[in-house]
C-alpha cells in the first residue's frame, strides 16, 4: 500500500498545485481586464467604478482558490512523510471532493479506498512491515 499513498499524495500535490496556477491566471485575467478597461476609458465614470470591482471580484476567487488549494498540497507533504494528521486531513478532503465529478470524485474513492485500507492504517500508525522502506 506504501505505492498508492505516495500515488495518492502526489495526485493532492498535483491537484493543489493546479489551483494555486489557476488562482494565479485569474489574477493575471482579471488584472488585464482592469487595465484594459482603465487604459480604454479614462474619462468615463461608470469605466471607473468597474475597476474596483473587477480587482475585488478576480482577488476574491483568487483567494477563494488558494484557500482551497492550500489542504490539499499540505495534506499530500504531510502523506508522504507518513504523518497521522495528514491521513485524518486526506480523508476529510477525499469526502469533500466526492461531489464533484469526474475527477473528484475518482480521487474521493480512491483516497478513502487507500486510506481506510489496514495496511494504510499500520503505515500511518508507525508499525512499518519488514523491509518496508521509509
Amino acid at each position: 500500500m506504501e505505492g498508492h499513498v505516495k500515488i495518492l499524495a502526489i495526485l493532492y500535490i498535483v491537484f493543489g498545485a493546479l489551483g494555486v496556477l489557476l488562482a494565479l491566471f485569474i489574477l493575471i485575467i482579471f488584472g488585464g481586464a482592469a487595465g484594459i478597461v482603465g487604459s480604454v476609458a479614462q474619462d468615463q465614470p461608470d469605466a471607473r467604478l468597474a475597476l474596483p470591482i473587477l480587482g475585488a471580484v478576480g482577488g476574491f476567487i483568487a483567494i477563494l482558490l488558494l484557500i482551497v488549494s492550500a489542504p490539499n498540497i499540505i495534506a499530500g507533504v504531510g502523506m508522504l512523510k507518513y504523518q497521522e494528521w495528514a491521513r485524518i486531513l486526506t480523508i476529510v478532503l477525499s469526502i469533500l471532493n466526492l461531489p464533484f465529478i469526474p475527477f473528484g470524485t475518482i480521487l474521493g474513492v480512491y483516497g478513502l479506498w487507500v486510506l481506510f485500507n489496514q495496511q494504510t492504517i499500520a503505515l500511518f500508525s508507525g508499525v512499518r512491515p519488514p523491509g518496508a522502506q521509509t
